[in-house]
């Protein structure tokens, strides 16, 4: 049973790994990075990057003060970094994000805050060229300081 939907995640022919879920609860902090490759669901905080091969879930009151790499993600909390989602970002009413998106599809409620650029209709690069570019963007942004 999925805490993310009510519905059964395991499907005919489906890796064994996307049937996996994950939560932090509320009042939880982690300082560190994640990676998984099924469901996360996040009530709390997290310090630190997130990889995820399926969809990462933050609920209202929720705070990552990190990036976010995954194939679905709905956010309902605050988020301060880049979102690299490969299909569908949905951000809720609730949602604050204070960093840059790259996602093939949005979804934005209205309330929601946005503070950074947006690309859309793309595939995000993968993860070891992204990391490459971001560290290459950093590299530049110290040199002309």
């Amino acid at each position: 049973m999925s805490i993310f939907n009510g519905k059964d995640d395991k499907k005919v022919g489906a890796p064994e790994s996307i049937s996996i879920s994950n939560m932090i609860g509320k009042g939880t902090l982690i300082t560190g990075d994640l990676e998984t490759a099924g469901n996360l669901r996040i009530d709390g905080k997290l310090k630190g990057n997130i990889h995820s091969k399926a969809k990462v879930a933050l609920g209202a009151g929720s705070l990552v003060d990190g990036n976010i790499y995954s194939q679905n993600a709905d956010i309902e909390g605050e988020v301060t970094g880049i979102l690299e989602i490969a299909d569908t970002l949905v951000l809720k009413a609730t949602a604050i994000i204070k960093g840059d998106i790259i996602t093939n599809k949005l979804v934005v409620e209205a309330g929601a805050k946005f503070n950074g650029t947006c690309r859309m209709g793309e595939q995000p690069m993968p993860r070891e060229q992204s990391k490459a570019e971001h560290t290459k963007v950093e590299s530049k942004k110290s040199a002309t300081v």
